[in-house]
């Protein structure tokens, strides 16, 4: 398995239809923050995520999405843990002392509890004012 950054086609090309998939929204593409990683095995794209890294000590993984029709073994659930992985030790190198996520679903809150997310257990919801 490999990781990239993101590029402008990826969210084009490859995330859109993803996120389109599970139901979602596609935030628009000026939202993100220009590093994004997606996880490679071999030719086929299966999760990929972003990382804001804000001007305090905290880091921000979110936007995290796969691919819903990725099926190869060991599968999509170790994929984004070694993708997860590989953006919480970005944010270390680059002096983080906090990495916070927000997720919903059940599978996505069990895999950052994984890696050792602490879950508030709360019914949360992500608000955003589109200022435009």
């Amino acid at each position: 398995m490999t990781i990239r950054p993101l590029t402008d086609s990826d969210y084009r090309d490859i995330l859109t239809e993803w996120w389109e998939s599970w139901g979602w929204t596609p935030p628009p593409q000026d939202y993100l923050p220009n590093t994004g990683f997606i996880l490679y095995d071999n030719d086929v794209p299966v999760c990929a995520a972003y990382l804001y890294m804000t001007n305090s000590k905290v880091a921000w993984i979110e936007w995290l999405v796969s691919n819903k029709n990725y099926r190869k073994k060991p599968g999509r659930r170790e994929g984004i843990l070694f993708l997860l992985s590989y953006m919480i030790e970005i944010a270390k190198r680059s002096g983080y002392s906090y990495i916070t996520a927000i997720a919903e679903n059940r599978h996505a809150i069990e895999i950052y509890e994984t890696i050792g997310f602490i879950s508030d257990k709360g019914k949360a919801q992500t608000l955003t004012l589109w200022a435009q």
